[in-house]
């Protein structure tokens, strides 16, 4: 959010929460770009790519939209204006909002008297080393994906009506980074919505096909760091590693790690 959004509050950072991990593409994956911006092989329905380096790339916007998404309608949240997302309207009704607390509200929506800077930043996520090699050396007809041909089928005819889409394919690993900022002493309570709003895009899907398998993920390997406002933005220290190589239901089981970060936040 801008910086007018805080204005005459009292802003201080506490510290960040950042999550390490990897993406895995267990079914193919689409996330369309724009056919004007990269030209392959006189595709139709190309999938997103980075515009340097050519490789396919999941945008943080989608994990993030789609993590909002998902969770407002695990919690039944009304959805508001041309965009159709929820927005609180009530400073009372943003403090205690699993939605907007986390991932912030539209500019121009700023409540008098609430602090409603984003607590939730979603990066872009690239191939890991390990998948870009793999997908280096497949013989396909574009690089790092495949070509899957879908046909639509005319009920009234019969006729097929086949279309190429382009997706990356199953087994692929992306890398993420997710920064959780802490600004309030409660605003760690409301991690716990990151973790479920994972564990609803694994049991949904990420890009579009959903409804024909395309975009089941998994996210895995997380690493979850905590980086203390003075440690590690004032003297240069590394941040504390708090969990390593989980899984997003070990993270929604864990009941110690809400607890150790209150305590970490507490001191800062």
């Amino acid at each position: 959010m801008t910086e007018k959004s805080a204005e005459g509050l009292n802003v201080k950072l506490r510290g960040k929460v950042v999550l390490h991990g990897k993406i895995k593409c267990e079914t193919g994956l689409r996330i369309g770009g724009a056919r004007e911006a990269l030209e392959i092989g006189g595709l139709e329905n190309i999938v997103i790519r980075d515009p340097v380096k050519g490789e396919p790339y999941i945008p943080g916007s989608s994990i993030k939209g789609k993590m909002r998404s998902l969770l407002e309608k695990a919690k039944g949240k009304p959805l508001t204006g041309e965009n159709q997302i929820h927005v609180c309207k009530e400073p009372e009704k943003f403090k205690k909002c699993e939605v907007c607390r986390v991932f912030g509200i539209p500019a121009g929506e700023e409540l008098k008297g609430c602090l409603t800077l984003t607590r939730l930043y979603v990066r872009d996520s690239f191939l890991t080393v390990e998948s870009k090699s793999e997908l280096e050396g497949l013989e396909t007809e574009v690089p790092y994906t495949e070509v899957k041909w879908e046909n639509v089928i005319n009920r009234i005819t019969s006729e097929a009506n086949p279309r190429p889409v382009e997706r990356v394919p199953a087994g692929a690993m992306f890398s993420f980074e997710m920064v959780y900022n802490v600004f309030e002493d409660d605003d760690v309570e409301y991690l716990r919505y990151v973790f479920e709003a994972m564990k609803l895009v694994e049991d949904d899907y990420l890009g579009g096909y959903g409804s024909r398998g395309y975009g089941k993920v998994k996210f895995m390997d997380i690493d979850v760091v905590f980086n203390d406002v003075v440690r590690v933005y004032e003297k240069g220290m590394e941040g504390e590693k708090l969990r390593e190589k989980m899984v997003v239901d070990g993270l929604l089981k864990d009941e110690k790690l809400i607890g150790e970060l209150k305590e970490k936040i507490g001191k800062s």
